[in-house]
Order: structure tokens, then C-alpha cells, then sequence
């Protein structure tokens, strides 16, 4: 169900944190077993590359330094492997697309080389697979000029790399989404004078790629997220290289192959950060937009009813950031560039949003009610809905929030426009999620 028009404010919450020790794009950002943050790479040194890499403590709100990288590189993967390192490969070098990899070690604050990839490439994908080996397909190649086609693998029990098969379709900066199945879909990105809408599936049993669904809308610098329900969220983007931002969505199932359209953002943007959270929903954060160099507006996407809401804006706006949930739910978004086109800022600012509670979405609720709907009937159930709230009375909380979704959906095309009912659908859906109804 597509919304048609802007949904309400949703609670949450954007606060700062401490910043970096120095201001980055293009890095890295990984989450380590131990609930820290490692943040490596990216740009601009004095050579426009970084090979250092910090730690951010979400105990403290603190970043640390920690040991740098053998080799300076931005634009380059970062995985998490089952052993607790993180490998990383590729990416841009001072001199060029980098081959190499290398593998950081949380217990030692140390960085070792591994083996490298057969092919130097950036703007790669890398996945990590169900049998422990890391997936790098595609990214741009400076020895050929263009996108590439070509994919390996990364054993970490030998430290190698050994080629698999080639996609179907050279392609820059797309994304890859490990399935359920435990196949890889791989979507969009560009070859790098077009945008692309087609999509492939990288078999791990057989190494090969075969071509499923294409998207509605070719987009390249968008973002694709595994929901709970094991459907695809491919959001936003731009149409073009140096092209139009994209306010649009769509989803992939996997059963079918096939993409149907969802609701579309309520701000178009490229360069931004997704995030799924634990409650099932995807925030959205910054970006570039037509109109504003680096956004800070955020908002979150609820796969129950498709529709966006609004969830305040970062303190900072920014594009071409990062972005972890963290252990406590938080989402840390670090770095990133703001300022305008003609007077770029690199960033070292960081912050956290936090997801509202069911404290704070009980009153939108109510306020979201007020004058629709038959009379003042929706206003006084989401008014009940908010004092079984306040009491802890979860039970009883659950049970009005069925009776008030019932009112909604029995006054939908009546009393209440279709998109009045969808955007309080929506709230009083998030409230149940959050109270376990």
C-alpha cells in the first residue's frame, strides 16, 4: 500500500556523541563482538587516503586510536568474520585501485596482511557467506577502466583468494544482500555511464549467477536491506551517475524474483546510510538531495503497512557517513561530508539516535487523532491507549489498540481519507510492536 502523502512526526531521538579523532569519508564502520566500533580508512590525509583506523566505546561515548592499516584506502569492504576479525579489501589507494587485503585483530589492536584479491578494484560489494567465506563482486577497475563483472571469494582458513564465477552484468556500486536461501542478490549500481535496474543471484554451491528480477526504477548508490520478513528493501539512490536522488522504493521476494514498488521516502537522496533496527522497521539517515548538499533529516520505513515516517533530523546534516546498530539498539552514525558543493566540510562529529518508546508514542497518537475520524471516538481510544500506557497496564494497552485499529479500519474511506488511515495505522502498529502486543 503506497502512501500519498507525508505521514506525521514519529518520536525519537538524535544526540551527539564524541567525535572522531580525525574527520573522514569513504571509510569504514564495523561492529566488533565486544560491542565496540571500529571505524578504518577513508579520506583526506595530507595524501588524501587514511590508513588509520579508532575505536568507539558506546560505554564512554569515546573513540580511541587504534593500530593503522599496512596500506592507506577509502572506498574499499569491510567484513566481519566468524572469528571476530574484520577483513578488509580493496578500495581506492594513493595511487590508485588496491588488491590487497588485510585482516584486524580486536584482541591485539593490530593489523595483519592476508592474501590479496586477483583483481584491484573500489566501490565493491563483499559479503560474508553461510560456510564462513567472503563474497567480493563487481566495483570499478582503473586497469580497465569500468565497471567490472568479475567476483571471488576469500577463504579465511587459508588466507586466499580464488575467482568464481562472473555476474552477468558489469556493475559499479551496487549492493548485495545475503538471502535466506543463502544465495546473494546483487541489484542495481551503475557500468558507470548508466544506471542499472537489473539484478543477478550468486549460488554458493554452484558459483555461478544467474539473472532473476529487475528493479522498477535503474538506481545506482542506493541502499538494500534484508527485512524480517526475508523480502528485499532497495531504497533511494539516484537514476543516473552525477544523476536525479530517488525518492522512490521497492521490494524484492525472493520466492517470486520479481520487485513490486512500496511506499516512496518523503525526501529524495543518495550518499545516505540504512539501518535495520530491532523492532524490524529501517531508518534512513542524511544524504544528498537536489536541494540540500547534506541532509539531516531522517526516517524510518515500516514494512507492516510500507509507509515512511519521519524521525527527526541529526544534529549535523551529512552525506557519504556510516552507520552501526549498536548492542542497546542506538544506531551510531560517524563522519561523512556537510557544507555545500563549493565548500565541502569533512566531518569527524558522530551521533546516536535512539528509537522511541512506548512513552513517547503514545502521545503522537493521541495528537495524530485529534479532529479525524468519527467525532472525537479515535481521539478518546488513543487517549485510553496512552493512560494504560503511562500505568504499565501493557495488557490492557494491547487489547485498545486492537479496538482503535478496528475503528480506524472500519472508518477508512468514510470518515477517514485512505491515507489518514494508513499513517495511523502505521503509529498504532509501532506502539503494539513496541509493547509486544
Amino acid at each position: 500500500m503506497l502512501l500519498l502523502a507525508p505521514p506525521a512526526l514519529s518520536a525519537g531521538k538524535w544526540t551527539a556523541t564524541g567525535s572522531m579523532n580525525s574527520a573522514r569519508i569513504g571509510h569504514t564502520e564495523t561492529l566488533l563482538p565486544g560491542g565496540k566500533v571500529l571505524v578504518a580508512g577513508g579520506c583526506c590525509a595530507l595524501n588524501g587516503v587514511f590508513a588509520s583506523a579508532e575505536l568507539y566505546d558506546p560505554a564512554s561515548g569515546t573513540w580511541s586510536t587504534t593500530g593503522s592499516m599496512h596500506t592507506a584506502r577509502q572506498m574499499d569492504t569491510a567484513t566481519l568474520l566468524p572469528d571476530g576479525k574484520v577483513l578488509v579489501a580493496g578500495g581506492l589507494g594513493v595511487n590508485g585501485d588496491l588488491a590487497s587485503a588485510e585482516l584486524y585483530d580486536p584482541a591485539s589492536g593490530t593489523w595483519s596482511t592476508t592474501g590479496s584479491m586477483h583483481t584491484a578494484r573500489d566501490s565493491q560489494t563483499a559479503t560474508l557467506l553461510p560456510d564462513g567465506k567472503v563474497l567480493v563482486a563487481g566495483g570499478f577497475g582503473f586497469a580497465s577502466g569500468g565497471a567490472l563483472a568479475s567476483a571471488e571469494l576469500y577463504d579465511p582458513a587459508s588466507g586466499t583468494w580464488s575467482t568464481t564465477g562472473s555476474m552477468h552484468t558489469a556493475r559499479d556500486e551496487p549492493t548485495a544482500t545475503l538471502l535466506p536461501t543463502g544465495k546473494v542478490l546483487v541489484a542495481g549500481g551503475d557500468d558507470p555511464a548508466h544506471a542499472l535496474a537489473s539484478a543477478e543471484l550468486y549460488d554458493p554451491a554452484s558459483g555461478t549467477w544467474s539473472t532473476t528480477g529487475s528493479m522498477h526504477t535503474a538506481r545506482t548508490n542506493h541502499t538494500a536491506t534484508l527485512l524480517d520478513t526475508g523480502t528485499v528493501l532497495a531504497a533511494a539512490g539516484e537514476d543516473a551517475v552525477a544523476g536525479n536522488p530517488l525518492a522512490s522504493a521497492e521490494l524484492y521476494d525472493p520466492a517470486a524474483g520479481t520487485w513490486a514498488a512500496t511506499g516512496s521516502l518523503n525526501t529524495a537522496r543518495v550518499f545516505h546510510t540504512a539501518t535495520l533496527l530491532e523492532n524490524g522497521r529501517v531508518l534512513i539517515a542524511g544524504g544528498f538531495s537536489p536541494s540540500v548538499f547534506a541532509l539531516a533529516s531522517a526516517e524510518s520505513y515500516h514494512p507492516k503497512t510500507g509507509v515512511w515516517v519521519a524521525v527527526g533530523s541529526m544534529n549535523t546534516g551529512r552525506n557519504s557517513h556510516t552507520a552501526a546498530l549498536l548492542p542497546n539498539g542506538q544506531v551510531l552514525v560517524a563522519g561523512g561530508v556537510s557544507g555545500s558543493i563549493n565548500n565541502e566540510l569533512r566531518l569527524a562529529s558522530a551521533e546516536l539516535f535512539t528509537p522511541p518508546t512506548a512513552l513517547e508514542l503514545a502521545p503522537s497518537l493521541v495528537t495524530d487523532s485529534t479532529g479525524l475520524g468519527p467525532g472525537k471516538a479515535l481521539a478518546k481510544k488513543a487517549t485510553a491507549i496512552q493512560t494504560a500506557v503511562n500505568a504499565g497496564q501493557t495488557a490492557r494497552a494491547c487489547g485498545r489498540i486492537a479496538g482503535y485499529l478496528a475503528l480506524v479500519k472500519a472508518h477508512t474511506g468514510k470518515k477517514l481519507t485512505p491515507d489518514e488511515a494508513i499513517r495511523l495505522t502505521t503509529e498504532a502498529t509501532d506502539l503494539a510492536d513496541e509493547l509486544g502486543c
